[in-house]
């Protein structure tokens, strides 16, 4: 807070900020001490397991990420709760799975085609994070809702500088449907220039002002990058073309667009060493899910792509920064989902969780000290339309190395030894009963917890 900044300035100085900012915080019924860190949470829209340099890719440069990677802990067996983006989006930020907030698919401008509605009554990461004190912003992809009361700035966001809807049809002219879903708080505006740009220099400007104040900020910076239609600027496809030889046309726009947002988040971190701010940041990077294969993705190793629950559709990078706290080029091959991100920053921020939710907080992994291996079931979750779907959902479980899953609603289901098997080739659903029938018992009791939680607005549901 404001008397760190003060301490150059005497003792005397910092004794009597530290007096005024305190009894301040007792008359707003603020949490936060001086040992609160500012939090980034960072997330790419379809960023492909093997898509960074640091996690194989050998045609491409991801230098920014890549540092980041290398400046904190990485996960090498980190999962998206879903799929698709707005399922992983409400596990962000519930710390629950997406169905039990009424999020088993996603959100689109037409109710037709639409496959969730956020709870209104689901406790918001943003919201906790307020009543401690923080401000809270977004700058970037929403996706959770459209019209009230499921807007950024009614879920607990101070500040919103971003895109309402799903996809952009245009990077450049950011509509969908023909509608421009750009907002500023609830405003709607119409700036000029690529998505990727623009929300690297919002994030930027709110970065600076923030870093005048004398309250921790929460910045969640979920990029649109690299989601469909993959349109980098012109100069970096070039940039690509110029230095990859012989490398395919797709390929070249996709990598192109992924090396376009490591620059945005390299200016974003530029931005908090420049202001001072970041020896007390905590920095988070992931990815709502797997990467689009049919445009070019790379998931490494794994199976499959975005959309499918085998391996390339929900395990994805992960790392975290935090300077002090964690080792600089540490590893983990523990288990943590998307959801698993809201107990971890709120165990930073000094926050009890208090109701109940589905994740468990990793920081003691982070911080390097022992946390044993969390006995549980983790679960994923769709629900979909379409002829490919029909409204029906596919599902997953891992226990431990044990997979269960349904990529198609009208397939039966599959199982798979990850240890043994981590390309999922060798289906043991018939040569292993008793697995089978353990694990699609449970599977069915989480079916069933996700059946009992509307997913349509109370008007949508009315329509007879």
């Amino acid at each position: 807070m404001i008397w760190f900044a003060n301490l150059s300035r005497g003792c005397t100085t910092w004794v009597v900020a530290l007096v005024v900012s305190s009894a301040l915080a007792v008359a707003f019924g603020e949490t936060v001490d001086a040992a609160s860190p500012n939090i980034v949470m960072i997330l790419a829209d379809d960023l492909g397991y093997g898509d960074l340099s640091s996690y194989g890719a050998t045609d491409l440069r991801s230098p920014n990420i890549d540092k980041l990677v290398s400046a904190g802990i990485r996960f090498d067996n980190f999962y998206a709760n879903c799929p698709v983006c707005s399922p992983t989006r409400a596990s962000l930020l519930t710390g629950r799975y997406p169905e039990l907030v009424g999020v088993p698919g996603v959100i689109r401008t037409h109710a037709e085609n639409s496959w969730g509605y956020l709870d209104p009554d689901a406790i918001m990461l943003p919201t906790l994070l307020k009543q401690a004190g923080y401000h809270t912003a977004i700058v970037g992809k929403w996706h959770l809702g459209l019209d009230s009361p499921n807007r950024p700035n009614e879920r607990g966001f101070d500040h919103f500088y971003g895109y309402l809807g799903d996809m952009m049809d245009d990077y450049y002219s950011h509509r969908r449907h023909g509608i421009n879903y750009m907002r500023r708080e609830e405003i709607e505006v119409d700036p000029q220039g690529h998505t990727t740009d623009l929300f690297t220099s919002w994030a930027c400007e709110y970065v600076a002002d923030r870093s005048q104040k004398d309250t921790p900020f929460f910045l969640y910076l979920p990029y649109n990058a690299p989601h469909t239609p993959i349109q980098p600027p012109p100069e970096w496809i070039e940039n690509v073309q110029g230095r990859e030889a012989g490398i395919a046309d797709q390929r070249a726009k996709l990598v192109a667009l992924i090396e376009h947002m490591d620059d945005g988040i390299g200016r974003v971190m530029r931005t908090l060493e420049e202001t001072g701010v970041a020896e007390n940041t905590l920095v988070i990077f992931s990815s709502d899910n797997g990467g689009q294969l049919s445009v070019g993705a790379n998931n490494g190793p794994l199976r499959d792509g975005k959309q499918s629950m085998y391996e390339g559709g929900i395990k994805v990078p992960f790392c975290v920064v935090w300077p002090g706290k964690i080792a600089k080029g540490s590893r983990s091959d523990r288990i943590g989902l998307t959801m698993d991100i809201y107990p971890m920053i709120c165990a930073a921020a000094g926050i009890t969780v208090e109701h109940n939710i589905d994740g468990r907080s990793i920081l003691p992994t982070c911080l390097g000290e022992s946390q044993p291996a969390e006995d549980r079931d983790v679960f994923f979750h769709r629900r979909e339309g379409g002829e490919q779907y029909g409204g029906l959902t596919i599902n997953a479980m891992r226990r431990g190395d044990w997979k269960l899953l349904q990529n198609s609603p009208f397939a039966p289901l599959e199982l798979y030894n990850l240890n043994a098997d981590p390309r999922e080739e060798h289906d043991l659903s018939k040569r292993n009963r008793g697995k089978f029938v353990e694990l699609s018992a449970a599977l069915r009791v989480q079916i069933q917890r996700g059946g009992a939680v509307p997913w349509q607005p109370p008007t949508r549901r009315d329509v007879e």
